[in-house]
């Protein structure tokens, strides 16, 4: 089986994100973009088989393009779990051999997985053996000392000769000791020209740069030397610049509104009502969606004073945004 799907278009995607890219984040980010690829928080492949598969694995019809970023290192568990999540109708299942946390070295997965490909290619192997959708694989440019070109170089062939098509690589290497998971996210120095070289190296493959990407328009340049960008925090905590990926990358001819944007907010805060589900679950997503406007403060303001009310619904967000929407462009 594997990979007799469409591969979701690369151009640009939204970074899995643990403990923020849940569904309600990424119904929002749907109201800025509709043709980026969003991923999920990464979920152990031990609980999709095990856990609450509502909750871990539960999406909008409206959230399409979407992945799941799985973590794990056993062949034959993440091949059952790519299977349940192919069931659920993601468009593509992604393995984590990116992660430096701690808690995800001790269970031997994540980017300590770097220094063992073969174990790499076992997984992707056996998930591609176990699903129609796209199985890809998100990495770093080395760990500790196992970083020159050539270990890069050899990883990504051996992934690939297992199957695998699409790498997204984050562009630092990731120090497995003496370095925290927000350390390795800002520390180890951004090579996004070698990025570009394994590109060359392997131009059959696709590859999706990411790391350290904050300029949504200017980042389109990337795309002369490699297939996509993929961007993180700047979209959480800025996500109004989501707003021109459309137009920018995919050829649509105009960016939504923020009074489009408002009106989307309010029709899912009033499902959400309706559905039982607390409104923080959303508003902790939306705070930054004014960033250097004139009344961003007031917005943050009233909706974290406000989401944990009980009843708090549609009628916070636009209150909350009655001191923005009248001067923001």
């Amino acid at each position: 089986m594997g990979d007799a799907g469409h591969f979701p278009d690369p151009r640009f995607s939204v970074a899995p994100m643990m403990d923020w890219t849940d569904t309600w984040c990424r119904r929002f980010h749907r109201l800025l973009t509709r043709r980026a690829l969003l991923y999920t928080e990464m979920v152990h492949a031990n609980a999709v088989i095990h856990g609450d598969r509502d909750r871990l694995l539960g999406f909008a019809a409206e959230e399409h393009p979407i992945a799941l970023q799985l973590g794990g290192s056993d062949p034959a568990t993440l091949a059952q779990a790519a299977r349940i999540a192919a069931d659920r109708g993601f468009d593509e299942i992604n393995l984590n051999v990116g992660c430096p946390s701690d808690r995800v070295q001790s269970g031997a997965f994540g980017a300590c997985l770097m220094a063992d490909p073969g174990l790499v290619a076992d997984c992707v192997a056996a998930m591609r053996d176990a699903v129609e959708v796209p199985v890809t694989v998100k990495h770093r440019i080395g760990i500790d000392d196992q970083d020159s070109e050539a270990d890069l170089h050899a990883f990504v062939e051996q992934v690939a000769a297992a199957g695998c098509r699409v790498f997204v690589v984050h562009a630092r290497k990731a120090w497995l000791q003496g370095l925290s998971p927000k350390d390795n996210r800002d520390v180890p120095p951004l090579d996004y020209a070698r990025v570009y070289r394994l590109k060359a190296e392997f131009p059959q493959l696709t590859i999706v740069l990411n790391g350290g990407l904050d300029d949504v328009s200017g980042a389109r340049a990337h795309l002369q030397q490699v297939d996509g960008v993929m961007f993180g925090r700047k979209a959480y905590h800025e996500p109004w610049s989501l707003s021109v990926v459309d137009r920018l990358y995919f050829g649509a001819d105009q960016d939504p509104t923020r009074e489009g944007v408002l009106e989307g907010l309010l029709e899912l805060a009033e499902g959400m009502r309706r559905g039982g589900v607390p409104l923080a679950r959303l508003t902790r997503h939306i705070l930054g969606l004014f960033h250097g406007e004139p009344g961003a403060r007031q917005w943050r303001r009233v909706l974290t004073e406000g989401a944990h009310q009980p009843g708090a619904g549609p009628e916070l967000i636009e209150r909350a945004a009655r001191a923005c929407l009248p001067r923001a462009a």
